[in-house]
């Protein structure tokens, strides 16, 4: 990581992180300071005893330090609400 001077960024700013940490995928890394993140789960139906695939998207804050593009597996965790539709920060890059 590299020393950044972004107040809402977790490890150098005063951004606390409390409630839910998951891991997702890049899907869109276009906005500046924000990226898009993706994941799938499999959930049963119980009436037709078969499965289907849902998809979930959130927009989470990218601090300076965290270098990451679209396509890389991330560690995200809730925050305070940072905009309208920003709620969650990456905490680091996961190594495959």
């Amino acid at each position: 990581m590299v020393e950044c001077k972004d107040k809402k960024c977790p490890y150098h700013g005063n951004l606390k992180v409390r409630g839910k940490t998951f891991e997702g995928i890049i899907l869109s890394g276009k906005m500046e300071k924000t990226v898009k993140i993706g994941w799938e789960r499999i959930t049963k139906v119980k009436k037709y005893e078969r499965y289907e695939r849902k998809k979930s998207k959130i927009t989470a804050h990218k601090p300076d330090c965290v270098k990451v593009s679209a396509g890389d597996r991330v560690i995200v965790g809730e925050c305070r609400p940072l905009s309208k539709t920003k709620r969650f920060v990456v905490l680091k890059k996961v190594e495959k």
